[in-house]
């Protein structure tokens, strides 16, 4: 098959295609490189204005004051060049309801002839979109992303990015793809529960993870245990990095013999995975139901996750007991209690870090993931 992959987050994509190519098929990744993550892709029309802080900073001031947005503007243009060369595609499947990232309406405009020139079109449910936010809203789960700001509405302005698909000109972008799509994959339980009732819904493949490049690391506890927070600024809330700050100041200050305790903020990416490679704890988010693809990654190196667990999750892999991750909760005094429990047993710490491994390597393996797309795709 020829397939064409539009648009990128954490890698998903570009692991779907590795497991594809193995598979024999013709693949091709179309993105912007997913922001400052900047991931390989073979086809780039990344956003000059983006990639320059000056420009970056010009832009953020003609959003607020005039309400225009030149680096949308810019990924319209540099697309709408490209647009000619995406034809005769057996599958054409978008990252997410705003792939490109560009005005809804410019971007219904370069579906329909995306849509023209192929002959399959698929959208993924692997972030917000305009059914996820909606159902978050209405607080039916006992927790989501949106829960600090459904707490505290003076926090909206953090949420905008969220927020945006619930406007109109992207519910009429959600009903384009609705109604001119195959039909929509979630890629995990966070988004497999808001889409269970949607009539397009193709059910939940798990996010593909790349084994074969990313070796197991088998924990060695001779010392201290390391424990690592890293903090992205701009997620932080939607994370609930909080909570994690306030139990590991706890736990600093009742075991100082027994850990190591490394927090950092907007690290770069080769400083980041050398604490990450030597850290027996990674602690992720607290708002989730499942886990994303930096707590997926840190599993199958072996590496005991604070992150989504919840029973739903469970259920659906029909895990009788969790010896995968650990729950995190955005309760203080149940982190402490999680993080000593591990601390003062450091055999659960080893016992997690295989199971977490045998998990990605029985539910995520990309070749498997990818044959699944396939089964959606051709039916």
């Amino acid at each position: 098959m020829k397939i064409l992959l539009v648009g990128e987050y954490s890698r998903l994509h570009s692991s779907l295609k590795e497991g594809l190519v193995e598979l024999g098929h013709n693949v091709t990744i179309v993105s912007s490189g997913d922001g400052m993550k900047k991931f390989k892709t073979d086809i780039n029309y990344n956003s000059k204005i983006k990639s320059s802080l000056l420009l970056n900073k010009l832009n953020n001031l003609s959003i607020r004051f005039f309400k225009t947005d030149f680096i949308k503007i810019e990924n319209a243009y540099r697309f709408k060049k490209l647009l000619p060369q995406f034809k005769g595609f057996d599958v054409v499947q978008l990252i997410n309801e705003d792939a490109l990232f560009i005005e809804p309406k410019t971007q219904i405009k370069f579906l329909k002839q995306l849509i023209s020139q192929n002959k399959k079109l698929f959208v993924l449910c692997c972030g917000d979109d305009y059914t996820v936010v909606k159902y978050y809203l209405k607080e039916e789960l006992k927790y989501s992303i949106l829960t600090p700001y459904l707490n505290d509405k003076s926090l909206k302005h953090r949420f905008v990015f969220s927020l945006k698909y619930t406007t109109e000109p992207f519910k009429k972008l959600h009903d384009f793809l609705k109604t001119n799509s195959l039909g929509t994959i979630a890629s995990d339980i966070d988004y497999h529960i808001p889409m269970q009732n949607e009539i397009n819904y193709l059910g939940l493949i798990a996010n593909p993870i790349n084994i074969k490049k990313i070796p197991y690391n088998p924990l060695n506890i001779n010392g201290k245990i390391n424990i690592f927070l890293g903090i992205n600024t701009h997620s932080s809330i939607k994370k609930g990095i909080s909570f994690f700050e306030k139990a590991l100041q706890i736990i600093q200050d009742k075991y100082p013999e027994k850990v190591s305790i490394k927090i950092t903020e907007n690290l770069p990416y080769n400083e980041y995975i050398k604490i990450y490679n030597e850290t027996h704890i990674l602690l992720d988010q607290v708002y989730g139901y499942d886990q994303g693809y930096n707590a997926l990654e840190a599993m199958a190196k072996g590496k005991v996750v604070f992150t989504g667990a919840e029973q739903e999750w469970l259920d659906y892999y029909n895990l009788k007991e969790n010896t995968v991750a650990i729950n995190a909760l955005p309760n203080v005094d149940y982190l402490v209690e999680k993080l000593e429990w591990l601390i003062l047993n450091p055999d659960k710490i080893l016992e997690i870090s295989k199971g977490a491994r045998r998990f990605i390597e029985r539910e995520h393996n990309y070749i498997s993931c990818a044959k699944l797309y396939l089964e959606k795709w051709n039916k």
